[in-house]
């Protein structure tokens, strides 16, 4: 599978961009969790969720303690979802169109972005998730492909956790 549809292919031939998108998905992309993937995805409080159908999109905030989302297979993530506002936005694009994009980041100025795409599915078995105190259901992704961002544009920044 290509990281590139039509559409990207005919703006990185317009502006010049074809030779490095060819290297990126040459040489960081993959589609198994390395040990390095699956430490950072275990241990962010937060990342990124894309979402979208024909005519909305969507792109939200899921949080968490960390280790809250899992990798549960060689390309296999999971998280809990719980009660929110109740607008169901990601969950509804989800129903409508599967495929996702994830984006982890650790702003240390450091760490490379972990960018995820995939096809997501909502767990509503409350076997699954029983485990987890107060998840509403269970959202796993089957990756289709894993790459990296360089860290160039992330800036440097700290969390304050408060209580």
């Amino acid at each position: 599978m290509s990281m590139y549809h039509s559409g990207m292919r005919e703006l990185q031939d317009k502006y010049g961009g074809r030779k490095v998108a060819d290297v990126i998905e040459k040489h960081r992309k993959h589609y198994e969790f390395t040990d390095e993937d699956k430490a950072l995805v275990e241990s962010v409080p937060f990342f990124f969720l894309a979402t979208s159908t024909d005519d909305c999109a969507d792109c939200s905030m899921k949080g968490g303690a960390p280790g809250f989302i899992q990798v549960t297979g060689p390309s296999t993530i999971e998280w809990p979802d719980y009660d929110g506002n109740r607008m169901y936005r990601s969950l509804g694009n989800v129903l409508k169109n599967p495929n996702v994009g994830l984006l982890f980041v650790r702003f240390d100025g450091e760490h490379t972005r972990l960018r995820l795409s995939g096809r997501a599915e909502i767990i509503d078995d409350p076997a699954s998730f029983q485990h987890l105190p107060g998840a509403q259901r269970l959202v796993r992704v089957a990756v289709d492909y894993i790459y990296y961002n360089c860290p160039r544009s992330v800036p440097k920044m700290t969390l304050d956790e408060q209580s």
